[in-house]
C-alpha cells in the first residue's frame, strides 16, 4: 500500500519527512506496521534524516471511525506550526520490532519541522479499518506564493456597500448578523474589505440577509436590525424558495431626466454597456437623458423618437450589468417597446439589428400626426369589448391585468367610450400607441423589419402579442414585429404565464417601478430602480431582495477591481441540536417490588399504605438524570424550583381524585449538588371529613440514609368539588390585551444573572411581556430541547417558573406592589390545573396585595391551562459588605 501511494505520487521514500501511523498499540498489530514503515520509508534515506514516526492516538486517544482523517489534520497543523508534535507515554521502542532494520524514529519528543526552501514538506498518515482495510495517503504542503501588495483601484469607489450573511435557520442567521456587528465594532475594519470577505469565504445558505450601505454607521445599523429579527430601509430578510426569475423590461412612459447616470458613474460595465449601445443607435442620447441644464417637462426625453431609444439603451445596459454579476433570467418580458429589449437580452437579434429596429419605430412613431388619446379604465377586457362594439378608430391597447384595460384611438372617440364606466384615468402620451391610428406607418417599418436578421431565442420569451411563451418561428418574422405595433399588449396574460411557468420572482429592468405594481403578488416583484432613490442604494437593494428568495448572485463579481481584500470574520454560529436521548435515571420493574409505577418524569413508584388511605411517592432526582435542574442556579447553587413541589404536589392529589392545591408552603429549599443524587418522597395523607388530604414533600440524600428526612413543603389537596375555581383566562382570548403597554425584555435575563439568578436556557422562557396598569400580561415557552419533556409533566415546572419571571419584568415603580428586585414563590393557594402537557403559555398575574398574586395560565388559543387564587412570593436578600472608611 504505501509503494503504491508513493508511486501514484510520484515520490521516492526520502521526499516524506514523518508518517502519521495507525498505531493499534498491540502486540500484534505495531510490529506488523512498523515492520512496512521500515522496509519502505526506512530504506535509502538521506544521512541525518530518518524518518520520524508518531500516532495521533497516543495524543487524544482512539478517534473511532476519524482515525485517518484525525491523523490528516494533526499533520496539517504541524505543518502549520512548524513542529512535530510527540507520541506520548512512549517509554521504550517495542522489543517487537528490529528499528536497526531501518532509518525510522519514535518522536518521543517535538521536534522542529521548518520549512524548506529548497523542498517541499511532506507526511504520510496510515489507517486501518475493519476486515484488514488499508489506506496510505501522502500530504504535501502548499508551494509559497507571493504576498500581492495592495493594488491600486482600477475602478470607482462603491457608493454603496452590500454586506451579505446566509445561515441555515432563522436563528443562526440572527446570531451570525450578531456576530459580524461584535467583530467589526471591535475593529476597524474597511467596510469594503467586509463586505467581498462575507462574499467570498462564506456560503451561501437558505436563509439570507442583505444590508445595503454607503458607510460602516448604516452597515452596522443595519445587521442590528437582522439581528433583531426585522427587515429595514437598509436591510432585507428572507429565505431562499424554489421559483425561476423573470425579467420584466419597462415600457415608454417609464422614462425620466437623469436615468442611468449615477449607474454609468458607479459602474464600468454599466458603462461601457450603454455607451456601445448608443453608439450602434446613433442618437445623442446623453445629452437628451442628462440634460446640463434641468429640461421643463423632461425635455427631448418625452419625444417617441428619443424615448424609446432611451429606454431600449438603460434597459440592455442594465440587462448586461446583472448578468455580470451572475444574474441570469430564466424568461424574459417587456411591455410594448420593452419587448424589443427583451428579445435583444434573449438573442432573438443582434445589437445592431436590435437598435434598427428601435430607431426606425420610434421615428417612425414619433414622425406621426400627434392627437389621439390614451386612457385606463379599471373594467373587465370583456366589458371594455362590448363598449366599444361600433365604435370607429378606437382599440384595446393593453390588457395588463383582470381589471386594468387600456383604450386608445381617436380622442373624441376614446373619451365617449370611457366615459361609461367609472374609473378611468387618461394617459400623458403624445401618440396613441397600439391603435388604428397607428396604421400609415406599418408598411414602412416592415421595410425595415424585413432587412433583420432573426434567431431563436435563447432565453424564453413572453410575448405580448398571446399572452404566452412565444413561438420562435412567429417571434422570428417581420410580421410578427408589425403587428406588435399595431396589437393590444396583453402583459396580464404575460405575467400568468409566467407564473404558470414557475415564475416566482419578476425583476423589473428599467428606470422606475412601473411594471412592479402590475405584477406584484405578495412582494414577488422588485423594481432594479426608482426615481425617488438613489440608483446604485436602490440596484443593490434589489439584488439582496432577490438572492434572498433564492436567485443566484455572484456578489464577489459586485468587488472586482475595488481594491477589496479579504479580512478574518466571526466562525458560523452552529446551532446545537441534541440528538440523542436525554439521560434518565435508572429504573427498575418497581411492580416485582410490590409498588405502583408513578409514571412521571420526578416520580418513580407509588404505594398505598395499609394501615390508611394514605399514598406515599417516591423519586430520585440529579442534575445528571435530570439536567434540565441545572438551569434554575440561584447564588451558584442549583434548587428545585417551587413550581416543582406544586407539580408534585398536583400529581399526587391526582392519585386520591384531590387534584386541587387548596394552600401549598415551602418550608425549605431542595439543593442538589452537581455529583450526588437526592431520594425524594410525597405524602398524602388519609383523607379528612371534607375529603381534604395533607400533602408533604420530604428529601434526603441516597448517600446519606441514615440521616433524617428533610420536609421542604406542606400542604392541603382537596377535590374538585370543594374548591370552585377562579377566573379561567377566558378573558385571555384577546392578545395582546386591550391597552397593554409592552415591556422590553432586552438584556432581561443577564440583568436577573447579575441579581444571582443563574437561569440556564430551559428557564428562560419569557417570550413576551405586557403591563396594564397592575396587571402583567406574558408569553412564555419552552425552548426545542425540553418540548417532548413538557408532553410528560401536569405543567412543566421550567414553564411555570418562566410565567412568574414575569414579575421581575415589569416597573418597580409601577403598581404591581410587588417592589424591586427578584423574589421566590413561598405560598401557594387554590391552584388548578386544567390541561397538561403544555409546551407554551399565555399568563395573566394581577397583585392582590404586597406580595400575593392571583395567576391564569391559557395555551396560545386562549384555551385555560392553570389558575392560582394567590401567589405569596418573598424577596431574596443578599449580603453586601461596607467597608469601614
Amino acid at each position: 500500500v504505501i509503494r503504491q501511494a508513493l508511486a501514484g505520487a510520484g515520490l521516492s521514500v526520502a521526499d516524506v519527512d514523518v508518517v502519521e501511523a495507525h498505531g493499534t498499540g498491540t502486540t500484534l498489530g505495531d510490529p506488523i506496521e512498523a515492520q512496512a514503515l521500515l522496509a519502505t520509508y526506512g530504506q535509502g534515506r538521506p544521512e541525518g534524516r530518518p524518518l520520524w514516526l508518531g500516532s495521533l492516538k497516543s495524543n487524544i486517544g482512539h478517534t473511532q471511525a476519524a482515525a485517518g482523517v484525525a491523523g490528516v489534520i494533526k499533520m496539517v497543523m504541524a505543518m502549520r506550526h512548524d513542529l512535530l508534535p510527540p507520541t506520548l507515554h512512549v517509554g521504550e521502542p517495542s522489543p517487537h520490532v528490529d528499528w536497526s532494520a531501518g532509518a525510522v524514529q519514535l518522536l518521543t519528543q517535538a521536534q522542529p519541522w521548518e520549512r524548506d526552501e529548497d523542498r517541499l514538506r511532506r507526511a504520510g498518515v496510515s489507517s486501518f479499518g475493519i476486515s484488514g482495510t488499508n489506506a496510505h495517503l501522502i500530504l504535501e504542503e502548499a508551494a509559497e506564493t507571493e504576498t500581492v501588495e495592495t493594488a491600486e483601484r482600477s475602478g470607482p469607489a462603491l457608493p454603496v456597500v452590500p454586506w451579505v450573511v446566509s445561515a441555515r435557520t432563522g436563528e443562526a442567521l440572527r446570531e451570525q448578523a450578531a456576530r459580524v456587528v461584535a467583530h467589526v465594532a471591535e475593529q476597524d475594519l474597511d467596510p469594503v474589505d467586509v463586505g467581498y470577505s462575507l462574499v467570498a469565504t462564506r456560503a451561501g445558505l437558505e436563509h439570507r440577509a442583505v444590508v445595503v450601505a454607503a458607510d460602516r454607521a448604516g452597515l452596522l445599523d443595519g445587521l442590528v436590525q437582522v439581528a433583531e429579527g426585522h427587515s429595514g430601509a437598509n436591510a432585507v430578510v428572507g429565505a431562499a424558495r424554489p421559483g425561476k426569475l423573470a425579467f420584466l423590461c419597462s415600457g415608454q412612459g417609464s422614462q425620466r431626466l437623469g436615468m442611468g447616470r449615477e449607474l454609468y458613474d458607479a459602474f464600468p460595465v454599466f458603462a461601457r454597456a450603454l455607451d456601445e449601445v448608443i453608439g450602434e443607435l446613433g442618437l445623442p442620447l446623453q445629452d437628451i437623458m442628462w440634460p446640463a441644464e434641468e429640461a421643463k417637462d423632461h425635455g427631448r426625453l418625452n419625444d417617441t423618437e428619443f424615448a424609446q431609444p432611451a429606454l431600449f439603451a438603460l434597459e440592455v445596459a442594465l440587462g448586461r450589468l446583472l448578468e455580470s454579476w451572475g444574474v441570469r433570467p430564466d424568461f424574459v418580458a417587456g411591455h410594448s417597446v420593452g419587448e424589443l429589449a427583451a428579445a435583444h437580452l434573449a438573442g432573438v437579434f443582434s445589437l445592431a439589428d436590435a437598435c434598427a429596429l428601435v430607431v426606425a419605430r420610434g421615428q417612425l412613431m414619433g414622425a406621426l400626426s400627434t392627437g389621439g388619446a390614451m386612457i385606463a379604465i379599471r373594467a373587465a377586457e370583456d366589458d371594455v369589448a362590448a363598449a366599444l362594439v361600433g365604435v370607429e378608430r378606437v382599440a384595446i391597447a393593453a390588457v395588463n391585468g383582470p381589471d386594468a384595460v387600456v383604450i386608445s384611438g381617436a380622442e373624441e372617440a376614446v373619451v365617449q367610450v370611457a366615459a361609461r364606466f367609472a374609473h378611468t384615468r387618461r394617459l400623458r402620451v403624445s401618440h396613441a400607441f397600439h391603435s388604428p391610428l397607428m396604421d400609415p406607418i406599418l408598411d414602412a417599418f416592415r421595410e425595415v423589419a424585413e432587412q433583420i436578421t432573426y434567431h431563436p431565442p435563447t432565453i424564453p420569451l413572453v410575448s405580448n402579442l398571446t399572452g404566452a411563451l412565444a413561438d420562435p418561428e412567429e417571434l422570428c418574422t417581420p410580421d410578427y414585429w408589425v403587428r406588435h405595433i399595431r396589437e393590444a399588449v396583453r402583459f396580464g396574460d404575460g405575467l400568468q404565464a409566467l407564473r404558470t411557468a414557475g415564475v416566482s420572482t419578476f425583476l423589473e429592468i428599467g428606470p422606475d417601478a412601473t411594471l412592479t405594481a402590475l405584477a406584484d403578488r405578495d412582494g414577488d416583484a422588485v423594481a432594479a430602480l426608482r426615481r425617488d432613490r438613489p440608483e446604485a442604494v436602490q440596484l443593490l437593494r434589489a439584488l439582496g431582495d432577490v438572492h434572498t428568495r433564492g436567485v443566484p448572485v455572484t456578489w464577489s463579481a459586485l468587488f472586482a477591481d475595488r481594491s477589496a481584500h479579504l479580512v478574518d470574520l466571526p466562525t458560523y454560529p452552529f446551532q446545537h441540536k441534541h440528538y440523542w436521548m436525554e439521560a434518565v435515571q435508572d429504573t427498575v420493574d418497581v411492580e416485582q417490588a410490590g409498588l405502583e409505577t408513578a409514571d412521571h418524569p420526578l416520580l418513580s413508584a407509588a404505594v398505598a399504605l395499609a394501615d390508611s388511605e394514605g399514598v406515599v411517592f417516591n423519586g430520585r432526582l440529579s442534575v445528571r438524570t435530570h439536567p434540565w435542574l441545572a438551569d434554575h442556579a440561584v447564588m451558584g447553587t442549583v434548587l428545585f424550583p417551587g413550581t416543582g413541589f406544586v407539580e408534585l404536589a398536583i400529581r399526587a392529589g391526582d392519585e386520591v381524585s384531590c387534584p386541587v392545591i387548596d394552600e401549598l408552603t415551602i418550608e425549605a429549599p431542595l439543593v442538589f449538588s452537581q455529583h450526588d443524587a437526592v431520594v425524594i418522597q410525597v405524602v398524602v395523607g388519609a383523607p379528612e371529613g371534607s375529603g381534604a388530604r395533607s400533602v408533604t414533600v420530604y428529601s434526603r440524600s441516597e448517600n446519606a440514609l441514615d440521616e433524617p428526612w428533610l420536609r421542604h413543603a406542606d400542604g392541603v389537596v382537596t377535590p374538585v368539588e370543594q374548591k370552585a375555581t377562579e377566573q379561567t383566562g377566558s378573558d385571555m382570548g384577546v392578545w395582546p390585551p386591550v391597552g397593554a403597554v409592552a415591556v422590553s425584555l432586552e438584556g432581561f435575563y443577564e440583568e436577573l444573572a447579575g441579581e444571582g439568578f443563574g437561569y440556564g436556557p430551559v428557564f428562560q422562557g419569557l417570550r413576551a411581556l405586557w403591563q396594564r396598569e397592575e396587571e402583567v400580561f406574558a408569553e412564555v415557552g419552552l425552548p426545542v430541547q425540553a418540548q417532548d419533556q413538557g408532553a410528560r409533566f401536569g405543567l412543566h415546572p421550567a414553564l411555570f417558573d418562566a410565567a412568574l419571571h414575569a414579575l421581575a419584568g415589569t416597573d418597580p415603580t409601577s403598581h404591581t406592589g410587588q417592589g424591586p428586585g427578584v423574589q421566590l414563590p413561598f405560598a401557594w393557594q387554590g391552584v388548578s390545573l386544567h390541561a397538561s402537557g403544555a409546551t407554551a403559555l399565555r399568563a395573566r398575574l394581577h397583585p392582590t396585595g404586597p406580595t400575593t398574586t392571583a395567576i391564569s395560565l391559557t395555551d396560545p388559543d386562549g384555551t385555560p391551562v392553570a389558575t392560582v387564587t394567590s401567589l405569596t412570593t418573598r424577596h431574596l436578600f443578599q449580603l453586601h459588605w461596607t467597608p469601614l472608611t
